[in-house]
């Protein structure tokens, strides 16, 4: 899978994708990741690629020629399956739609900044919108990231134990069940009795019905999707 990312401050995603997981999975040659600096599809001495905004108002937008150009670039390379714009007016994001996007090839992440863009990417640039929440950022950047770590840990052989995806948070629109790991007491606090049992079909009865009773008391809206 490749993904590319446009940002007007790139630098601030180097880290996060050079490290752990991420790292491993570019060097296994199961996820590619390019970053591109809006910087550099501006004709402006200046490298400027905002303006602010018609109309008035405070605030500054993301100018549509230098995101245009580097679409075009990267268009003209290969074809894309979804070029996605991150903003808070998106659809909210699920893992649902994570997986859904696992299984692209080639998939753009368009980062916002400042007030936005110019609503013209919008309305004949991108395929989507998507939003990790209801809450403003600085910038896109972070939900790159989010959507990078999310949708790569789908991919085949990223994770080690692909069994362990199963049982995700969300997975199956349940909360993930307690877990619990080495000692068995600490403090006079003991792991249940059911988990040392070595009773693998109680073991699992049990972790349904505690993910169940934790979506009941914290997010009932996903027991309404079952």
């Amino acid at each position: 899978m490749r993904i590319d990312i446009i940002s007007g401050v790139p630098n601030l995603m180097v880290s996060a994708l050079s490290d752990s997981i991420l790292e491993n999975a570019q060097k296994k040659g199961l996820v590619e990741i390019y970053l591109h600096n809006l910087r550099d599809y501006t004709n402006d001495k200046h490298k400027t690629i905002d303006d602010t905004p018609y109309g008035g108002g405070a605030g500054m937008v993301l100018k549509i020629e230098p995101i245009y150009r580097c679409l075009e670039k990267l268009k003209s390379e290969r074809s894309y399956d979804e070029i996605i714009y991150l903003s808070p007016k998106g659809e909210r994001y699920t893992q649902k739609l994570a997986t859904e996007l696992s299984l692209k090839k080639n998939i753009v992440l368009l980062c916002g900044h400042y007030k936005g863009v110019d609503n013209r990417v919008v309305e004949t640039l991108i395929t989507r919108e998507i939003s990790i929440g209801d809450y403003v950022l600085t910038g896109g950047e972070i939900p790159a990231l989010v959507i990078v770590d999310s949708v790569a840990r789908l991919i085949p052989g990223v994770v080690g134990d692909a069994e362990s995806l199963l049982s995700d948070s969300f997975q199956e629109n349940l909360l993930g069940a307690p877990q619990y790991t080495k000692p068995a007491e600490f403090m006079g606090l003991r792991v249940p009795d059911v988990l040392l049992s070595g009773d693998h079909k109680k073991i699992n009865e049990w972790r349904e019905e505690e993910a169940r009773k934790l979506t009941e008391k914290r997010r009932k809206d996903l027991l309404e999707k079952n």
